[in-house]
């Protein structure tokens, strides 16, 4: 039993309208190919899916321009004046905004004013006041900024120099160290008057015998 024939309408749902684009397009291809090898044809297929994918095939050792060009010379259709003709106005369009910038650009810089009404120069005028405006207001916010960002920094160096200072006062209240060769002489006695109330002696020990000849001996690290 063959197979029912299927109308040929729009498919309304979107997924099964899509898998039936991708099915009938390979099968599309594959047939296209088929009569290139078997008929020595030339033939150039562009699809566009409704998602506007774009599919294509050519003929091998065939440039897809070749065949427009038989195409237009078959036909007598050209097709490339529309294109054509649409940069053209394209260009032309930006070419007169270059040339409507460059002439405000000049005005704003008060040249090229001789062929300005009244109600040009008022114009003119006003969009002056307004840039001049924005500008100031733009001057006065870096200026603001600047000296916020100063005060900020003046700030965390006087933060800086008050804990330098607290660190170097807590550090009077501490034991002094220092170096005393007897803890009973004047100096021992001496250093711990000035608030050492601990006394750690060390023995120091020079390295070259000789200076002992020096009038160097051996000495106390004493530390109040």
């Amino acid at each position: 039993m063959g197979r029912g024939k299927i109308e040929i309408k729009q498919i309304e749902n979107a997924t099964n309208r899509q898998v039936t684009y991708s099915k009938r397009r390979a099968g599309i291809m594959k047939k296209t190919k088929e009569l290139t090898v078997l008929c020595d044809a030339q033939v150039s297929i562009i699809m566009f899916s409704n998602t506007g994918k774009f599919s294509e095939y050519c003929s091998p050792d065939t440039d897809t321009k070749k065949i427009f060009d038989r195409y237009q010379q078959a036909t007598g259709i050209n097709l490339w004046d529309a294109q054509y003709e649409k940069m053209q106005n394209t260009m032309n369009h930006l070419k007169d905004t270059n040339h409507n910038l460059r002439r405000e650009i000049r005005q704003r810089m008060g040249e090229d004013l001789d062929g300005m009404d009244i109600m040009d120069l008022r114009v003119l005028e006003q969009n002056l006041d307004e840039a001049l405006k924005n500008v100031r207001q733009r001057k006065y916010h870096v200026i603001h900024t600047q000296t916020e960002t100063y005060k900020k920094k003046l700030k965390n160096s006087q933060e800086a120099h008050k804990t330098l200072i607290n660190e170097l006062e807590m550090n009077d209240e501490h034991p002094v160290y220092g170096f005393v060769e007897d803890p009973n002489s004047y100096d021992g006695t001496l250093a711990l008057a000035n608030g050492g109330n601990h006394m750690y002696a060390m023995r120091i020990q020079p390295n070259q015998p000789n200076l002992n000849g020096m009038g160097f001996g051996l000495h106390d690290l004493r530390l109040a």
